[in-house]
C-alpha cells in the first residue's frame, strides 16, 4: 500500500467460484464504490473458476467497503504480499528488465543510459527478477497488508 493522492493503492489477487464469474462485481468496484483498478492478469472462463490480479486506487474506506462486497459476492481475496525492490550496488543497467515490465516501472534513461526504477509504477508481477543477471532486483515479502 502506498499513499497516492486521494487514496492509497493496493494490489490483489481474486479468485472467482463459477457462479461468480458472469456477473459484473469487478466493475461494481468502480460503479459502486468509486475504485479505480488496472487488471495485471487474468484467467477467467465463463461458467469456470477464474482468478484477477487488481491494481486498486481509491479511498481506505472504499476500498475496504470494496473488499467486503467482493467477499459477499463468492470472491476469495489474497492481499499482494510481496514488492520488489532494487539493490542499487549490484545493478549493472543493462535494461533487461525494463524489456518485460509491463508497468514502465523499469525504464532507460536515454541520456544517462541507466535503468531507473519507479517504485509507485511496479505492480509486483516478479518479472524482472527472473530477467536480471546479478539478481539486483529482489522480491521482498510484506506481512503487515490490509485485506
Amino acid at each position: 500500500m502506498t499513499e497516492a493522492g486521494n487514496g492509497f493503492r493496493k494490489i490483489i489477487y481474486l479468485s472467482f467460484p463459477p457462479e461468480a464469474c458472469g456477473r459484473p462485481v469487478v466493475c461494481n468496484l468502480a460503479l459502486l464504490f468509486s475504485l479505480s483498478f488496472n487488471i495485471l492478469k487474468a484467467d477467467i472462463s465463463p461458467r469456470h473458476e477464474g482468478t484477477l490480479t487488481l491494481e486498486i486506487t481509491g479511498s481506505e474506506e472504499n476500498y475496504r467497503k470494496g473488499v467486503s462486497y467482493l467477499k459477499e459476492n463468492g470472491v476469495k481475496i489474497t492481499p499482494a504480499s510481496q514488492k520488489v525492490s532494487r539493490d542499487e550496488d549490484a545493478c549493472m543497467h543493462c535494461g533487461l528488465c525494463t524489456s518485460l515490465c509491463r508497468t514502465k516501472a523499469l525504464s532507460v534513461d536515454l541520456t544517462t543510459r541507466k535503468v531507473l526504477f519507479d517504485v509507485e509504477k511496479c505492480s509486483a508481477c516478479g518479472m524482472c527478477t527472473r530477467v536480471c543477471p546479478v539478481r539486483a532486483m529482489v522480491v521482498d515479502m510484506n506481512d503487515n497488508d490490509l485485506s
